[in-house]
């Protein structure tokens, strides 16, 4: 299985060109490392004289749920403190006899549990942290527990919320020393970046409060309401950070999560229902019937990321598409091609 890494470098100039994104970061490898990276174009379309490196940190929206609440999850359920397929109204007092009750971390880990889909949270539960959580854990649900597969940000949201609960400690602390700093996984955070940082993070979106592309503050509004750090979003990390977090996650050893967490994680956990997930990854659509299987998660700034234990490859793609556009069909078509490419 030869690596097309010439093929990808000219796919991700090809898509800053054409403008997809401003710049783009990619690697890809196995369990021992590295087998291709490159960089390409440039940090900030307003500073032609400052190219994408490979030590920019990026603003990785929902990859957050993989690199914390995920991780963090696991560790959980590895030592025994967490039971997947107990109603949360059992053992958490914030939630029992209320709707989200009858639910269980595994409903929420596939997206079945029912929640709500609307996303702006100051809207419906005003600015306070405090009234927010309390508005989000006693919300209706959509629908009852495992009756139909639907993303939402507020899965996430929750479960950074019951972790914190059973460790009595925050979500920010708990993937930073159970997870990060055993990995080796030095420069990811919570934002907002310290002023030392901030000069090497790629900007995304125009900010009308502001007047400039927001660097360093997470894009994600519901994150900067909750003080830039919760389930949903709000890390920041560098490319070699994540070639860290893929490598344990395609071979995982003592630190950190193991070995059956992945193995539960990355394969269909919704049965019959569509569209297929596992626990928090889903199969790439595009090789879903593929026996060895490729596992992703993206992220709405631009990131991505893969890994197929079956092949024994892990890929990451870090763009900051937002810095021009929301559409997501181009970096959808980018996100496919480099996929089918590095794991071919």
């Amino acid at each position: 299985m030869g690596l097309q890494a010439e093929s990808i470098e000219s796919l991700v100039l090809r898509a800053v060109r054409a403008r997809v994104c401003p710049g783009a970061v990619w690697a890809v490898g196995d369990a021992s490392g590295t087998l291709a990276e490159g960089a390409a174009g440039l940090l900030d379309p307003a500073r032609p004289e400052e190219p994408m490196r490979a030590d920019t940190l990026f603003d990785l929206a929902s990859l957050t749920k993989i690199l914390a609440v995920w991780s963090v999850t696991g560790t959980l359920v590895q030592s025994g403190s967490l039971d997947l397929h107990r109603p949360l109204g059992t053992f958490w007092p914030e939630v029992a006899g209320r709707p989200l009750g009858a639910a269980t971390a595994h409903h929420l880990l596939t997206h079945t549990a029912g929640l709500p889909l609307r996303a702006n949270l100051r809207y419906h539960y005003g600015s306070d942290p405090h009234g927010v959580r309390a508005g989000v854990l006693r919300e209706p649900l959509r629908h009852s527990p495992g009756e139909a597969v639907a993303y939402t940000d507020r899965a996430a949201l929750v479960l950074g919320y019951l972790v914190e609960h059973l460790t009595g400690r925050p979500l920010a602390h708990l993937a930073a020393a159970r997870i990060w700093k055993p990995l080796g996984m030095t420069e990811t955070r919570y934002g907002p970046l310290a002023a030392d940082v901030v000069a090497r993070c790629a900007p995304t979106e125009f900010d009308d409060a502001t007047g400039a592309h927001l660097k360093g503050t997470v894009h994600d509004f519901s994150t900067r309401l909750l003080g830039g750090a919760c389930g949903i979003a709000g890390v920041f990390a560098p490319r070699d950070d994540l070639v860290l977090f893929l490598r344990h996650t395609l071979s995982p050893g003592r630190a950190a999560f193991g070995a059956p967490w992945v193995e539960q994680s990355l394969r269909v956990r919704t049965g019959r229902l569509e569209p297929p997930r596992g626990l928090f990854w889903h199969p790439d659509p595009g090789t879903v019937a593929v026996r060895h299987g490729v596992w992703a998660h993206f992220g709405f700034t631009g990131t991505a990321m893969w890994v197929s234990p079956g092949r024994g490859r892990w890929a990451v793609l870090l763009t900051n598409k937002l810095y021009f556009t929301r559409d997501r069909v181009p970096i959808a078509r980018l996100r496919a091609a480099f996929r089918a490419l590095a794991f071919a």
